[in-house]
């Protein structure tokens, strides 16, 4: 079966899901950001998107509609192998939400060194 794996350094885990919710908390603007995502053929794959504000880095594509109180859009990106994500003490952590429950990923990853890089992927488990 076909799983999302979390790794950083020594530090794995898999996950038996096809899709999930990837959402952050922009460091400087302090607004939400949510990226849907699906696997497919073991790549990711981003469906849709969306942005409760607008600022810095942050302007929503042209083709985003403004409904619920965020910009929702689909992203134009080619299905990925991994995406790689920073955690740092110095922003807020990613959350990783999977049937609409939404945990930091370090709750994933038990002994998370404090700076590290995290890698999301599709594997066989």
């Amino acid at each position: 079966m076909i799983a999302l794996c979390l790794s950083a350094g020594a530090l794995s885990t898999a996950l038996l899901t096809q899709s999930f919710t990837l959402a952050w908390m922009h460091s400087v603007e302090k607004i939400r950001w949510e990226e849907d995502w699906k696997i497919e053929n073991n790549l990711l794959h981003v469906s849709s998107a969306r942005i409760k504000g607008t600022g810095a880095g942050m302007e929503p594509p042209l083709d985003a509609i403004f409904k619920n109180g965020a910009w929702h859009y689909t992203p134009h990106l080619k299905p990925l192998k991994s995406v790689i994500l920073t955690h740092s003490p110095y922003t807020k952590e990613y959350e990783l939400c999977i049937e609409f429950t939404c945990k930091p990923l370090s709750s994933y990853l038990p002994n998370l060194e404090e700076s590290t890089t995290i890698t999301l992927e599709a594997c066989e488990r």
